[in-house]
């Protein structure tokens, strides 16, 4: 059940926890309770950018610290294996913490800290030596089977289902779980390592799960690793490609934005999954570099777009991490300026599910891109009763309706009516609807019988080069108005961005809507 901070809550907290360091543990041996001075975390979305090496933060809540649990684990596992017992290491984070905690007040995460520590101690037990690693991230150590450490794994994912209350506010969590088995894992930090990789891999299939590591899930938290480390090469080396795939305007058949998609040619891996590479940097902490990287690739190649004559607007998608960073709004502004664009031919794209978070810094997003005079795309749209809710207060320009309901309209009647109601709510409030995967006549049909704005897919033109944009845009119109199957086109080779591009052979362009 949902429960109530008091302002007894930290003071409680502090008590469980050093009750836990006296009592007899079904488990086995306890940690040692010598717990050191705590310091108060940071407030806001860098609140959990600190990890403590010297067991300095925890205290305040009763829990171990980093430094403590480092310190003993190794010893405490070779225990159990010498008794010839099996033993557990868990590893839990707490997904969606930080977003929850960006922009509050130093007060507000403290309690909301508490809260979350109180929550796994009340599910733990006392007796369980719990240790707090950083803000987001627990550790613990069970002289128990697998069974046991998996039945408590499932009763703190179930439990995090509830959302944990603060000052009126309802937090809503989820925990990704990971489990890694002694002796027959191996020992000390390098088995807790294998518990933190199989918490990646539930993280990688959406959280709100445990698993236990298997050789499959470090060849995977490897492999991972080993993508970061050659992305970081590739931006370094230029390696990386941008593609564009343009949006028509649905009464004109005429271009009125082009969205740029991220394209990695890996010398060994082949042509990498944009929506892989993304999860890469942004579990990795690459996405800042990536995202600069593709935000000033695009606004360079528009602006030499606009320089040979086609005007039209950008569209750039953003993932979670970009879109709750404080500096986003500064970022996007600087590199306007820079490359000569104006920010109103700007369409930032933002996942349904970022849209509708209910975090300040995802409000702060929404606000700073409105006075920058940036357009926000709300994409992957599936018009849930929730989103359409969501629809009437959101600063957003346009709805990009999800390929799937797409898909299904050309010959779904209850598709067709879920596509209606996105687009009547859509256009009460003057956003512009985009339908997103157009591939055959019969979708593209019902999409203008639908009253969508824009059309975009393989119907009209794949994802190009930037040079063959601008070929292709210089007839675009009759091109789309014989309403092509597919383009002569196709999945072009990309060109150097910084290459010359041809001569328009109409200077009867299309601007920005």
């Amino acid at each position: 059940m949902p429960f109530e901070l008091t302002t007894l809550v930290l003071a409680a907290a502090v008590l469980v926890g050093l009750l836990a360091g006296v009592a007899a543990s079904r488990f086995g041996p306890v940690f040692s309770a010598r717990l050191r001075a705590g310091r108060t975390p940071a407030a806001g979305a860098n609140a959990g950018a600190e990890r403590s090496d010297t067991g300095e933060v925890d205290r305040r809540f009763g829990l171990m610290s980093r430094a403590q649990f480092e310190a003993e684990l190794e010893d405490r596992l070779a225990q159990a294996e010498k008794h010839g017992r099996d033993s557990c290491v868990v590893h839990i984070v707490v997904d969606g913490l930080r977003q929850a905690l960006a922009g509050k007040t130093p007060e507000f995460c403290e309690a909301a800290l508490a809260a979350t520590a109180m929550r796994l101690r009340a599910v733990c037990g006392a007796s369980v030596p719990l240790a707090r690693l950083a803000e987001e991230d627990y550790g613990l150590w069970l002289d128990a089977p697998r069974e046991a450490a998996e039945k408590l794994a499932v009763r703190l994912t179930e439990d995090f289902q509830t959302p944990v209350r603060v000052d009126g506010l309802a937090l809503e969590f989820s925990l990704s779980v990971g489990l890694a088995l002694s002796p027959e894992q191996g020992s000390g930090l390098r088995l807790f390592r294998k518990a933190v990789a199989a918490t990646r891999s539930v993280q990688r299939n959406g959280g709100g799960a445990h698993a236990v590591f298997d050789p499959r899930i470090g060849a995977e938290h490897n492999d991972e690793l080993s993508l970061a480390k050659e992305l970081q090469e590739a931006m370094r080396r230029h390696q990386l490609e941008l593609f564009f795939q343009p949006k028509i305007d649905a009464r004109h058949f005429d271009v009125d934005t082009i969205e740029c998609l991220l394209r990695w040619r890996h010398p060994a891996r082949g042509l990498l999954n944009p929506a892989r590479i993304v999860e890469v940097a942004e579990r990795q902490g690459l996405m800042e570099p990536l995202g600069l990287w593709i935000l000033n690739a695009l606004l360079k190649t528009g602006a030499s777009w606009r320089a040979a004559g086609l005007s039209v607007n950008l569209a750039l998608n953003l993932s979670g991490v970009q879109f709750r960073d404080d500096e986003l709004a500064a970022t996007l502004q600087q590199a306007l300026k820079e490359h000569g664009i104006s920010p109103g031919t700007l369409v930032c794209e933002v996942p349904e599910a970022v849209a509708m978070e209910t975090n300040q810094a995802t409000r702060r997003a929404f606000s700073r891109l409105r006075e920058l005079g940036v357009r926000v795309a709300i994409s992957d749209f599936k018009g849930c009763a929730a989103g359409l809710a969501a629809l009437t207060t959101l600063p957003v320009q346009e709805v990009k309706i999800s390929r799937e309901l797409v898909a299904a309209m050309a010959d779904d009647q209850q598709a067709q009516q879920v596509v209606e109601r996105i687009v009547a709510a859509a256009h009460a409030r003057q956003m512009r609807v985009v339908a997103e995967g157009v591939e055959s006549p019969a979708q593209r049909d019902q999409a203008l019988r639908l009253g969508c704005d824009l059309l975009q897919g393989y119907l009209f033109v794949r994802p190009m080069s930037a040079r063959a944009v601008s070929i292709w845009a210089a007839d675009a119109r009759v091109n789309l108005s014989q309403a092509l199957p597919l383009s002569q086109f196709k999945d072009t080779l990309p060109v150097s961005l910084t290459g010359p591009l041809p001569e328009f052979a109409t200077t009867d362009v299309m601007g920005p809507r």
